[in-house]
């Protein structure tokens, strides 16, 4: 065993038994590989990786591969999901040297400095197809170290000042009402119109794109924006992207169809998109938003929640198959004669026709792009305009559509319990802070949106985990535990995806606690990552491991850290009435050039400066907690799709956390006769209080409606 057998990162601890001397990323390692004399081979990747699982068995786990690095280097492993800030600073450098990135991601540094002399993705053991191999790598960097050292400290200087060239980022002019149109315009023309989703392939959810397009839309009336996010989110639920027997979306496609999937599942994932379906929904209406959000959040609470609460971060792409060898997608294919022994052979032949397989297999393999006699399950007829997923299959097979649900159901059903007696992929079993924050925030938005209180339950008792497992006695956050030990310094994330978590959790269940929480996090934040010209850097000023510290603006899977926070401190200013809040979130919008470069890149920040533009509302609903008329009136205020609004309860009498405390402005605002009142208001301007529901809900409707900007 290796050094990592000492770490506490699944992905870590996978590569505990390679011969390869692996250290974990530390000052020791880098003190080592000065007193050898020798650079760093630095390996980052992550547990569901499947490109991460190849090389490991092509290179690390071969004894002669193992023996040439441990001659040639000090080598490091990094799991990118325990430290994000330094994948970020090596990435930066592969797509500033290859003009792409991915993982595994494979760095060669200098022992003194840290800086990349080298820099690739994943490397096969021998060199072939013009791409070299880790031995060939390992001799040659071997003999330029020993002959030439200054050398590579000249290339690896010059490689690290484009990386720290890259990070200062001058602000600009105030994002604004051009930029919004200019980003819903740059989304247009990357949308696919066939296959909804933007770009070719390979194709990611990005739901933050979703949620730019129906936020825009609500200050536009722009009736194509809502159906490119509809077209979307209806593409992946369709599609083998998501995983059609038991719920949940893998990471991303391989083809612009949506068909082929890279299977590891990861909890950001599914998270946003539950999030953006459960908004799509509350826009528009359509019962197959809410079973995608249902089905997505259905499958966390089955597979990634742990015992204690919190949710568990990912599924690996590969498992074991048939034949014991391990597979890509082996969990979650079916061979033509397998569909026939669980299912005989007419509803085996009813499958084909409505998910696509077919007797050669579907999924093609990524190397020689042949079928393999493997299916994913997709829907052949994903009409994207249809609210019922299933009309036009049953059209075109010529049956009854109740018909044939029920009976896609039973055989769902089946194949799930087949399914069951399979090698399940491995679960990564660490618990994040910034990856449960935005399960937080799904959980709580579906919640309110659907009526599910499991799903309020879900959202409070992971939020209640990460505040007793997750916080050190001073009160910062903690970035990852795992069987029982928390760790980590927390970085931005995990500030600013917890914030919204406890934002949405608020919203939901109105416990002043939470909103205290979140202040208390957004303050600290704002004080340990905070950009003297505005946004936030991805680590604290006291990080001393880095190379450069990064500011991280772009929203890419997921969106990034900076642009949650920005929104979060609108949200929490128009909450509590705190123009400090709102002034740094204002300074975040004072956006560099590139984000008027390249917009759709930026669309989270984008539906930050969407909030500040406005109009928003702010609501207070005056009444006791748990009576009838409250309910009605939080029910007929909920019915409106107002996403730039924010609702405040005013309960009567104090808590242990009074709501006029954090909310002054709150305090003047109560019950009208002792019934249930609603305060609605426009940029701090508010109508008169009523005490009917369809009042109040006319009201907000209203002010949502009655000032938008037409579009050009």
């Amino acid at each position: 065993m290796n050094r990592l057998a000492d770490t506490h990162s699944p992905y870590l601890l996978g590569h505990a038994d390679n011969p390869v001397d692996w250290w974990p990323w530390s000052d020791q390692a880098f003190a080592e590989a000065r007193r050898r004399d020798v650079p760093v081979f630095l390996s980052i990747g992550y547990a569901t990786c499947h490109w991460c699982h190849v090389m490991e068995h092509e290179s690390f786990e071969d004894p002669v591969t193992a023996r040439l690095l441990n001659e040639a280097f000090v080598p490091i492993k990094v799991d990118r999901e325990e430290r994000p800030d330094v994948d970020g600073v090596y990435m930066s450098a592969v797509i500033a040297a290859t003009g792409h990135g991915g993982w595994p991601l494979t760095a060669l540094l200098t022992p003194d400095t840290r800086e990349p002399f080298w820099v690739g993705t994943y490397l096969p053991r021998e060199s072939r197809g013009g791409r070299i191999g880790v031995r060939d790598l390992a001799t040659s960097v071997s003999q330029h170290w020993r002959h030439n050292a200054e050398g590579v400290r000249r290339s690896a200087a010059e490689l690290a000042g484009v990386v720290r060239k890259m990070a200062v980022l001058e602000p600009g002019d105030a994002l604004g009402e051009r930029d919004l149109a200019a980003t819903a315009d740059a989304l247009g023309r990357r949308f696919d119109s066939e296959h909804g989703g933007f770009g070719t392939a390979p194709k990611f959810p990005t739901p933050h794109h979703a949620l730019f397009l129906l936020r825009r839309a609500s200050q536009t009336g722009d009736g194509r924006l809502v159906a490119m996010a509809v077209a979307t989110l209806r593409a992946i639920r369709r599609g083998g992207i998501f995983d059609q027997v038991g719920g949940g979306l893998h990471r991303y496609s391989t083809d612009r169809m949506w068909v082929l999937p890279h299977f590891e599942k990861m909890l950001y994932d599914q998270a946003t998109y539950a999030l953006a379906c459960a908004e799509a929904y509350h826009a528009v209406g359509a019962p197959d938003l809410r079973e995608a959000a249902q089905a997505t959040l259905d499958y966390v609470l089955r597979d990634l929640r742990s015992d204690r609460g919190g949710f568990f971060s990912a599924e690996d792409a590969d498992s074991l198959d048939a034949s014991g060898h391990r597979e890509e997608g082996a969990f979650y294919t079916w061979t033509t004669a397998e569909l026939e022994d669980v299912l005989g052979p007419d509803d085996a032949r009813l499958a084909a026709d409505v998910w696509g397989t077919d007797p050669d297999g579907n999924f093609l393999d990524e190397a020689t792009r042949q079928p393999t006699g493997a299916n994913v399950l997709h829907l052949l007829d994903p009409a994207l305009a249809q609210s019922d997923p299933l009309a036009a299959t049953a059209a075109r097979l010529g049956l009854d559509v109740g018909d044939l649900r029920t009976r896609l159901d039973g055989i769902r059903a089946r194949l799930f319990d087949a399914r069951a007696r399979r090698p399940r992929p491995l679960l990564d079993d660490k618990v994040l802070t910034d990856w449960n924050g935005l399960a937080v925030a799904a959980f709580a938005v579906a919640a309110r949106t659907f009526g599910r209180d499991d799903y309020a339950r879900a959202a409070r008792e992971a939020a209640d985990f990460l505040l007793a497992e997750m916080r050190t006695d001073d009160g910062d956050l903690l970035h990852r535990w795992r069987g029982g030990e928390a760790g980590l310094a927390g970085l931005v994330d995990d500030y600013a995806f917890f914030v919204w978590g406890l934002v949405e959790l608020y919203q939901t269940s109105f416990d002043e606690a939470h909103l205290a929480v979140a202040l208390d996090l957004h303050d600290r934040m704002l004080e340990r990552f905070g950009a003297p010209d505005g946004g936030t850097f991805r680590a604290p000023a006291d990080a001393p491991d880095l190379l450069v510290r990064q500011r991280a603006l772009d929203d890419g899977a997921i969106p990034a850290g900076n642009s949650v926070a920005t929104l979060n401190g609108l949200r929490l200013a128009r909450l509590t009435g705190r123009a400090d809040l709102e002034d740094a979130a204002r300074r975040a919008l004072d956006a560099p050039d590139v984000v008027r470069e390249h917009p759709s890149g930026f669309a989270h920040l984008l539906t930050a400066a969407a909030f500040a533009e406005g109009p928003a509302q702010e609501v207070v609903i005056a009444g006791d907690r748990d009576a009838p008329d409250t309910a009605a009136m939080l029910a007929a205020v909920r019915s409106v799709y107002a996403p730039f609004a924010v609702v405040v309860l005013r309960t009567p009498g104090d808590g242990p956390a009074p709501i006029t405390d954090l909310v002054p402005f709150a305090a003047e605002q109560t019950a009208v006769d002792g019934r249930a009142t609603a305060y609605v208001c426009q940029n701090h301007a508010c109508q008169a209080p009523t005490t009917d529901p369809d009042v109040a809900r006319r009201t907000l409707a209203e002010a949502v409606d009655g000032d938008r900007v037409r579009p050009g």
